[in-house]
């Protein structure tokens, strides 16, 4: 899982000209978005003198640099100081403009005749389409209104910024002072957009916005001088004399305590006082206001399918049946003698399988990286240059806070990818699930897969840091899998706690279309985690209330690592002894995200080429 900023899409942009860009169509929003200027476009276009080629390069660039506009946060991180100052806007206003912006550039886009482009010209107008029509399709449930979902949100979002931010000469430091000053009016818009999710209904559950009310009070009550905020000046760089490397640090210091401080207390209030009181009994996306409607829209965008809420429910069923019979015969290799709930009891209270510090976690963990990363050259072809490192969530944030996570990098900046591992409640972080861990939140995961994208620097920028559930999360469970064949699977329990992990993916789809199209309970759902898998309590009750927050989110794992893997299992079989595991990776890999139909078509497209291709002749 990659860190959440908002319900829409977020994309990591990368561009040469983005300063400009978003300066010149920040002025184009500010008058509707009617018209849209001809800016160049990007090498990763087909080099071509055709008219349509030419004006589709345009509308990548407008649209690369609207994207910039919508998220800020990081596009600073990648060293753009335009965007370094700035917050998103998430108002009614700048939504409105966003919304007519995006229009104007499908209607741009669908003037291209699609017969007359070729090559990744043409893979580029599809990516472009189906992102556009999902994010249209999608404004009009208003999804500003609930920033936020069971353990992130905009009040995150300041933090997730400094861990990104490096101060490099004097410049950087005044645009991170300049941010920290505008950040009590971010929060006021979202504030306000909460207001008015309040006026409409459109609310998190009770249990979720109780849940919220103590981390922003948690946040609240920590002392200025253990602000988050202040991070990026930590380490200044040398040639900054000590009394200007004091004057910048209690600069950022008093900003802190005179302005951010009491707007986080005044956030903790609202939740509080306000938004509690008002949130809903019901968990349930469709006993939303247009509910059912926008639960529907919620399975197409983060599946990337067609598939029904009932349908992927069916999916869920099957696959946890499957899954169930695989877990027996591991059981039974173990030689434990007693029932599926008796061996569940043992794994979850036998000190065998547990450290008693985190630093122990920690350790294991990076272990098991380190043996992925020497398996990982027989795998894949294509390697990112970006390293990764394993860290602790910090104490902060860490009780609400899942198992594990990937935090991106920045090539640009120099910043290595996280693979976060959540060090509290040790008697709850098995032993058993940490390899499936690894290989999903680090290599050959997200990381892998993130910093390849973003590495891609021939290819558009949609398309380099495209966030598509389907794929991303697809691949990195797709990724678990892989590390059984590395070989780290190497006892009956681990190879248990890999089946118990992919069992609680299968869960996902029927407790969350459960709770948002059947109107199960809390409980109801959750008995699904509890009767199948190994989780700990605490990771159950953490993940079913993500669940619950987050509409739709967890239906793309599943769905989309078993495309891959029928995908793998199609070339296999079309190919025989000329079916290269390295090959097929790359393939999957390196044009980056896209919908899953997409996907399938190109690797339909690899399939077909390498059977058309003459075998290279045998050595004598």
């Amino acid at each position: 899982m990659i860190p959440f900023l908002r319900l829409r899409p977020r994309r990591r942009s990368t561009s040469q000209h983005s300063q400009s860009r978003i300066l010149g169509l920040r002025a184009l929003l500010l008058a509707g978005g009617a018209a849209l200027s001809p800016l160049a476009g990007h090498a990763g276009v087909a080099a071509t003198t055709s008219t349509s080629a030419t004006a589709l390069s345009r509308i990548i660039s407008d649209y690369d640099a609207y994207s910039d506009i919508l998220d800020p946060v990081t596009a600073g991180q990648r060293g753009d100081r335009a965007a370094a100052i700035l917050w998103p806007d998430d108002s009614p206003a700048a939504v409105t403009r966003h919304h007519a912006t995006l229009q104007a550039l499908q209607t741009r886009l669908r003037a291209i005749p699609r017969a007359s482009l070729t090559g990744e010209a043409a893979l580029n107008d599809d990516l472009l389409s189906w992102q556009m029509a999902l994010d249209l399709d999608g404004h009009r449930f208003d999804e500003e209104r609930i920033p936020f979902t069971a353990d992130e949100g905009f009040f995150q979002t300041p933090n997730y910024a400094a861990d990104g931010t490096i101060i490099r000469d004097e410049a950087d430091a005044q645009a991170w002072l300049e941010r920290l000053r505008r950040l009590p009016a971010y929060d006021d818009i979202e504030i306000a957009n909460m207001q008015r999710g309040i006026r409409t209904g459109f609310v998190q559950p009770h249990l979720i916005a109780v849940k919220i009310a103590a981390v922003t009070a948690t946040q609240a009550a920590l002392p200025a001088e253990q602000s988050p905020l202040l991070k990026p000046f930590a380490t200044l760089p040398a040639s900054f004399s000590a009394d200007r490397q004091q004057a910048l640090r209690q600069e950022a210091l008093d900003i802190v305590r005179t302005r951010i401080k009491p707007m986080e207390r005044k956030v903790a209030d609202f939740f509080k006082t306000s938004y509690v009181p008002a949130s809903r009994a019901t968990l349930g996306a469709s006993s939303l206001p247009d509910g059912r409607a926008y639960y529907e829209y919620r399975v197409r965008h983060e599946t990337t399918t067609d598939m029904t809420p009932d349908q992927v429910f069916a999916l869920g069923q099957s696959e946890i049946a499957r899954i169930r019979k695989a877990m027996d015969a591991q059981i039974a290799q173990t030689g434990f003698k007693g029932d599926f709930k008796a061996f569940q009891e043992h794994l979850r209270t036998d000190p065998e399988f547990y450290v008693t510090t985190r630093t122990a976690l920690l350790e294991k963990a990076s272990r098991l990286a380190k043996r992925v990363d020497d398996q990982l050259p027989r795998f894949i072809g294509k390697l990112p240059r970006l390293t990764y490192g394993v860290r602790q969530v910090p104490e902060a944030i860490e009780e609400n806070y899942t198992t594990g996570r990937y935090n991106p990098g920045s090539p640009e900046l120099g910043i290595a990818g996280g693979l976060m591992i959540n060090t509290s409640h040790l008697d709850q972080r098995p032993l058993f699930e940490l390899p499936t861990l690894v290989a999903h939140e680090g290599v050959p995961g997200h990381h892998i897969q993130i910093a390849l994208a973003q590495e891609m620097t021939d290819l558009p920028t949609f398309r380099r840091n495209s966030n598509i559930t389907a794929y991303v999360e697809g691949w990195a469970l797709y990724s678990e899998q892989m590390v059984s064949e590395m070989g780290l699977y190497d006892t009956p329990y681990i190879r248990f706690g890999m089946l118990s992990m992919e069992m609680w993916r299968a869960c996902r789809l029927v407790m969350d279309v459960g709770i948002h199209w059947k109107g199960w309970t809390r409980d109801q759902a959750m008995a699904c985690l509890r009767d199948n898998t190994a989780l700990a309590d605490k990771n159950m009750q953490n993940e079913t209330d993500r669940y619950i927050a987050w509409p739709g989110q967890a239906l793309g794992y599943k769905i989309g690592e078993l495309r891959i893997m029928a995908l793998r299992h199609r070339a296999e079989a079309a190919l025989g002894d000329r079916f290269d595991i390295r090959h097929f990776h790359d393939v999957v890999l390196d044009e980056g995200a896209m919908p899953l139909s997409l996907l399938e078509q190109r690797v339909d497209a690899w399939i077909h080429a390498q059977q058309q291709a003459v075998p290279a002749p045998a050595a004598h």
